[in-house]
């Protein structure tokens, strides 16, 4: 089975049944599955072939869906991309990937066309009205009228082959396309629907963004293969987000820690709203467990927090709603799925003890596109490496306690230090930098730079900001700079980060 075959099992056999809800509008399997066909179509005639790569610049809106599953139905390979992304970013992941066509919006055109135009990608199509896109760019509705409504002559995928690449960096360097086949995301939904007994019936909030793998996988492809319905949602706002709920008869809700925590803040008093929500899911960022206690009395509906890397397309554990929950770990592994802990040396530890969370299963990925040295790495011993430091206890619940890298979550999107990092230092009065993270209720964590000056230059903290607003998306920018003299360093150079998060509230924001 591959991706599009989930689709076109819905087209037959429930042709009618909602599978889409975008706004006032909804999309049945047989009218989202006639567009797929179209978009493959119009794929084929531009040349786009088996392998190749098709980018998606686009918030959660109908065609994102329809670019994804027509991309993979001629065994091209998906490559979303946050929509923040400025273009020398979108020029690292577009070159590295090999892009060869570009789905985007006209607000985001300018910086998807430079990036476009640096990499040498030819093929660009804009979602949005005729008057609204350039001449000389196709619309997307004109890109669609290529296509015929009948299934892709193009050859089959193989189960096994890539299906998308979602670009993450672990947590150095510039970004790494993780490799994800059609087996390793349909294993996941599997999983997904073994744990969370979606049904047909079910409506899920889509308010994540989709070129993440948590809502790429939970809200769009599980519940595609089940045969029920996702509800998107453009931006996240809370009473925006209730709207939705109780408008389109939302019955689970995917969410991270910052959007249950800005329910609570913003929007309590109106507990009927989730009224018809049977379950509420949580990932991407530790779950405080006063939250979950007020959420869970306040909306009455309960909270199952999992987890997962994208590396693992990405669900690996969840707490089973219609078994024990331990609030506060991220629950049992998947069927299918293997989960140890390790020390340094790769050896299993005791129960209880603290070491690296290393996982095993169909769901995890193909590798690192292009990236054999970092894929050898991640995959010692046929085991991914998460990263993250964690414990298992007697009853084979899992816990993290830390992460073992530097990787920072804001708003449950990863954000990495160094990339940040490399840019301050190429400002020409910085003299040194790092970034580190500090607890932020709302969006998990809050990025923050810490600076040191060479001799005679002067600096503010928004002149930081600003320069890193030009090149970064703006959840990476720091949101607080503090200036040191010097940074603490140990006796082989390495920045004493630990020390950094210790003095932080004692230093200096910096001048605005």
């Amino acid at each position: 089975m591959v991706l599009y075959d989930a689709l076109a099992r819905g087209n037959a056999e429930y042709p009618d049944r909602l599978a889409l809800v975008y706004r006032d509008t909804g999309l049945t399997y047989a009218q989202l599955t006639g567009m797929v066909n179209r978009f493959a179509g119009a794929l084929i005639g531009a040349g786009i072939t088996k392998g190749d790569r098709v980018a998606i610049l686009l918030p959660n809106v109908p065609p994102f869906t329809v670019a994804y599953y027509g991309a993979t139905a001629i065994g091209a390979i998906a490559v979303p991309a946050n929509p923040l992304l400025k273009a020398p970013e979108l020029v690292h992941i577009w070159g590295d990937a090999d892009v060869k066509l570009v789905v985007t919006l006209p607000q985001l055109l300018e910086g998807a066309a430079q990036a476009a135009q640096q990499v040498g990608i030819q093929h660009l199509v804009c979602v949005g009205p005729r008057d609204a896109v350039p001449p000389g760019i196709m619309t997307f509705d004109e890109f669609l009228a290529r296509g015929t409504g009948e299934p892709p002559t193009a050859p089959r995928p193989d189960p096994n082959e890539p299906a998308v690449f979602i670009y993450t960096s672990g947590t150095t360097g510039k970004p790494k396309g993780a490799v994800l086949s059609h087996k390793n995301l349909l294993t996941n939904c599997r999983q997904i629907q073994d744990v969370l007994q979606f049904t047909r019936d079910d409506n899920l909030l889509c308010v994540l963004p989709l070129f993440h793998s948590f809502a790429g996988t939970v809200c769009q492809n599980a519940s595609l293969y089940c045969g029920c319905r996702f509800t998107c949602v453009e931006q996240f706002q809370p009473a925006r987000v209730l709207d939705a709920i109780e408008k389109s008869g939302v019955t689970i809700f995917p969410g991270v820690p910052a959007m249950y925590a800005a329910i609570i803040q913003f929007a309590s008093d109106r507990p009927e709203a989730l009224a018809r929500v049977r379950l509420c899911v949580s990932g991407g960022a530790p779950m405080p467990v006063a939250l979950l206690d007020a959420f869970e009395k306040r909306f009455n509906t309960i909270i199952v927090e999992g987890d997962g890397p994208t590396e693992c397309s990405p669900v690996t554990s969840v707490n089973p709603p219609d078994g024990i929950r331990k609030v506060g770990t991220i629950g049992l592994p998947l069927n299918g799925v293997e989960m140890r802990i390790f020390d340094d040396n790769d050896n299993e530890v005791p129960v209880g003890q603290v070491g690296e969370i290393v996982v095993r299963g169909g769901n995890v990925m193909l590798g690192y596109h292009n990236q054999p040295e970092a894929t050898a790495e991640a995959m010692r011993n046929g085991w991914y490496h998460t990263g993250d430091l964690g414990t298992v206890d007697e009853d084979g619940y899992f816990t993290i306690v830390d992460r073992k890298k530097d990787m920072l979550i804001v708003g449950g999107i990863n954000v990495y230090p160094r990339e940040i990092e490399e840019l301050l230092y190429t400002h020409p009065a910085i003299a040194d930098a790092a970034v580190i993270g500090a607890a932020d209720p709302l969006r998990g964590d809050e990025v923050v730079a810490v600076v040191s000056l060479k001799p005679g230059a002067a600096l503010t903290a928004r002149e930081v900001r600003d320069f890193c607003r030009a090149s970064l998306a703006n959840y990476k920018v720091p949101r607080r700079v503090i200036f040191r003299k010097e940074l603490p360093r140990n006796t082989t150079g390495k920045v004493l980060k630990r020390l950094l998060r210790k003095e932080m509230d004692l230093g200096s924001a910096g001048p605005e």
